[in-house]
């Protein structure tokens, strides 16, 4: 037997776990939340994720406990399936077809005559069957037009009545209007809705920030409602605890507030992160859950302490920084939450830490104007991290902070060094480190027409200066006729520095700064730059926004050769002589590798994803891969990863090739070469899949074995004789031969017998079978030996 790989793309994380509610087990030891098209498991005590329920082949809408098994949990997909599970095992219990981007609890389809966005509250008869796979057929519409928002939605004490926001946020109970605002330039439109669980009150949140409790809706016309008020802006969610002596709201201020019910009382618990979007409570009341717009849910006691914060990674509107790798902890280093660095640990999918590089505290309010974290590079050896920060839109607000930070062991973190205000006078283009320990220096581009290098200093310049340590100054400043710089890179040994200057490529010596060639682009400004590595560092490479991809030989200073493409993005392994382009053609994403000296490309993806990959690095093995197949060679050493909707990675899956060379199995041995054998004899061809002996197919008992969840199945003492009954053979195939031999030497024997008896030759007497059997064993004795006996 031998391994074969094969490339695939897999999602390795990175998904939104804030779509949906989160769910607690009854016991609070469990947190469940959607992930993409997974329901993951967390531990509420250690944060750690306990495992994963795949089978959902679409994102994930929500989640909810079997009230008959507060074991098992129901997820809808937009998939159109509505899947029943064992949390505690992960095993998929049943599976009902028939739904449309359905939420549990509440079950929703698309209607006929309205929008695509707009849905209708359905009620669904699912039949009793035995059957893992069942199809929903009965469906009675409840009301259409509903909003897609699942907090629009409500169930009422004992499920008597079912409150929800329609599109046009119209306020329904069962089929009966209530209420409607009328009132011109008010923001009290509807936003969420939560049912008390004991009385019959309706709690809805408003556009304005005000909370209303509505009693009496029974009557006609004759409700009536009290307000609350804390929230300046949106309330997004409401919830009450099971006992319905608490109500829980949140917005964008990422503040929970704890309404106490039929009393004018509130706590509060801020800053809790990015704005509160979900709530849920356990069914006993002593935790909270609250979703964040920052990728986190929060754990929360009943006094309002944290216990625990699950972060997923942070995806803002752009990914500014591109991605980096640490080299110290080997974790993905992006922009995450506003200010911040997040480290992202691709290995357990898991956000490790966050750096606050601007050290100001955020205020959650629409149209201020806050620092971003735009650009973040690190040195060879993970020791130091340069960043660069902006404020404004405008350039005649813009505010640039570049800031260099030294990792600090004792508090296993990042130490701010230097502060340098205003660096360059406009917007700073790209940022690069030298690559080798020899020198610590940083080079940066801007749009003010120059790019600058910048030294850290040494220790004899510390001493001099009374200084707790070495800090970073300008050490010089480059221009070429007036162009706006706008990418620097320097080769693997650090002897050149590539800088672009809109159409033109400048060589550059970083020890004496002296200028050696410069390279003409064709028509386009430089987008990417980037040098070859190992046999082909005496490339140069450069994507432009005429859609060409260009490659410069450095030896002769001339253009090795140029392709007419569209890349979106050119990343090269720093640990083999691999390139990645990714191209954007007809609204999907195709990716290409190749080296720089070949001609050919070494791997090709077609249909990446729908619509621009948004970013992508080479992440360096741990081990390099050993017995790679040709098509996979380009993984050994790195994995490539992709920042699509998810995060998503190339792989080299391996997989085992049947040997015909190598036994199988004993009944391969036994029964496959034999019959192979018998074929060759008879003249009839043998093809490979006939050679081989066919697996045995299993059996119903098998399947259901392990089909069925172990807790309702029956004690192994009565499965264990139905199970090895299942897997024996009647007859092996040794049997069978020793009986077709017996019978040939009966025939044989029987033959002779008749032919002494037409002689008329007296009979020779009958033996025993015993005797007959130690005949068999002379009769199949070789002999050859003695021939060679006799010749010799």
């Amino acid at each position: 037997m031998v391994e074969s790989s094969e490339v695939r793309v897999v999602r390795c994380g990175g998904s939104r776990i804030n779509v949906a509610a989160p769910v607690i087990s009854v016991d609070s030891r469990f947190l469940l939340c959607a992930s993409g098209d997974l329901v993951k498991v967390f531990s509420t005590s250690t944060e750690e994720w306990v495992h994963v329920l795949q089978g959902h082949t679409n994102v994930v809408t929500g989640i909810t406990l079997n009230p008959a098994n507060q074991l098992q949990v129901y997820s809808s997909s937009a998939d159109g399936t509505v899947r029943l599970w064992d949390f505690t095992d992960g095993i998929l219990i049943k599976v009902q077809n028939a739904f449309q981007n359905a939420y549990p609890g509440l079950f929703t389809h698309h209607c006929p005559h309205f929008p695509p966005e707009c849905l209708q509250l359905v009620a669904a008869h699912v039949p009793k069957t035995l059957e893992q796979e069942v199809e929903v057929r009965e469906l009675s519409s409840v009301l259409p037009n509903i909003s897609p928002n699942p907090r629009a939605v409500g169930f009422g004490r004992e499920v008597r009545g079912w409150i929800c926001l329609d599109t046009s946020c119209t306020f329904h109970l069962l089929f009966k209007l209530i209420y409607k605002s009328t009132k011109k330039g008010a923001k009290n439109t509807f936003t969420c809705v939560s049912c008390h669980p004991k009385d019959d009150c309706v709690a809805t949140g408003h556009e304005d920030g005000k909370i209303r409790l509505w009693r009496n809706f029974n009557q006609k016309k004759e409700y009536t409602y009290t307000t609350l008020h804390w929230h300046h802006s949106v309330v997004n969610t409401l919830c009450f605890t099971p006992e319905g002596t608490t109500l829980l709201s949140g917005g964008i201020e990422s503040v929970l507030v704890q309404w106490q019910y039929d009393r004018n009382s509130k706590y509060i618990l801020p800053r809790l992160g990015g704005s509160i979007t979900h709530i849920s409570v356990s069914a006993d009341g002593s935790l909270f859950t609250t979703s964040h717009s920052d990728n986190k849910i929060t754990v929360i006691q009943s006094n309002l302490k944290v216990s625990a914060v699950i972060q997923g990674l942070v995806k803002g509107e752009a990914v500014h920084t591109d991605l980096v790798i640490d080299p110290r902890s080997k974790a993905l280093v992006l922009n995450g939450k506003p200010g911040h660095l997040q480290f992202y640990s691709l290995q357990r999918d898991k956000q490790l830490y966050n750096l606050d590089i601007v050290q100001q505290e955020y205020i959650y309010q629409e149209g201020l104007d806050q620092y971003e974290v735009v650009k973040a590079a690190f040195d060879a050896h993970g020791s130091c991290l340069a960043t660069v920060e902006e404020r404004g839109k405008k350039l005649s607000d813009t505010e640039i902070t570049l800031k260099f930070w030294d990792y600090n062991e004792t508090a296993q973190s990042f130490v701010l060094n230097t502060t340098v205000m205003t660096p360059h006078d406009n917007r700073i283009t790209s940022m690069c480190f030298f690559p080798t320990a020899e020198t610590t220096m940083v080079v940066t581009t801007a749009r003010d027409g120059c790019f600058k290098a910048w030294l850290l200093g040494q220790e004899s310049d510390t001493e001099k200066q009374g200084t707790d340590g070495p800090s970073w100054s300008c050490d010089f400043v480059g221009r070429y006729h007036d162009l706006q710089p706008t990418n620097c890179c320097f080769s693997a040994d650090g002897s050149l520095l590539a800088v672009s200057f809109q159409e033109v490529i400048t060589i550059w010596n970083p020890e004496t700064w002296e200028l050696l060639t410069t390279l003409c682009q064709p028509p386009g400004n430089i987008k990417d730059l980037c040098f070859g590595r190992l046999s082909c560092s005496r490339y140069l490479l450069a994507t432009t926004t005429k859609n060409m991809l260009c490659c410069w030989n450095l030896l002769t200073c001339s253009l090795e050769w140029s392709t007419s493409i569209a890349v979106t993005l050119l990343k090269a392994d720093p640990l083999s002589e691999n390139m990645a382009v990714f191209t954007l053609q007809k609204e999907q994403t195709d990716l290409f590798v190749f080296k720089p000296c070949e001609p050919r490309p070494l791997f090709t993806q077609n249909a990446l994803c729908v619509g621009e990959v948004q970013r992508a690095i080479f992440v360096p093995r741990e081990e390099p891969l050993d017995n790679c197949d040709e098509s996979s060679l380009w993984l050994n050493r790195s994995q490539l990863y992709c920042l699509t909707e998810n995060m998503v990675r190339f792989t080299a899956r391996k997989h085992a090739v049947i040997d015909d060379s190598v036994a199988v199995t004993p009944f391969y041995l036994l029964l496959g070469k034999h019959r192979q054998r018998e074929q060759e004899m008879c003249g009839l061809p043998v093809t490979e899949q006939q050679g081989r002996a066919q697996l045995p197919q299993g059996s119903v008992a098998v399947r259901e074995l392990l089909h069925t969840a172990a807790h309702v199945l029956p004690p192994a003492s009565f499965l264990c004789n139905m199970f090895v009954k299942s897997l024996l053979i009647s007859q092996t195939g040794s049997e069978k031969e020793e009986e077709e031999s017996e019978e040939e030497m009966d025939s044989c024997d029987a033959q002779q017998d008749r032919r002494v008896q037409g002689l008329g030759v007296e009979t020779v007497p009958l033996i025993s079978k015993a005797q007959e059997r130690e005949l068999k064993k002379v009769r199949r004795t070789d002999y050859s030996w003695l021939s060679c006996l006799s010749d010799s």
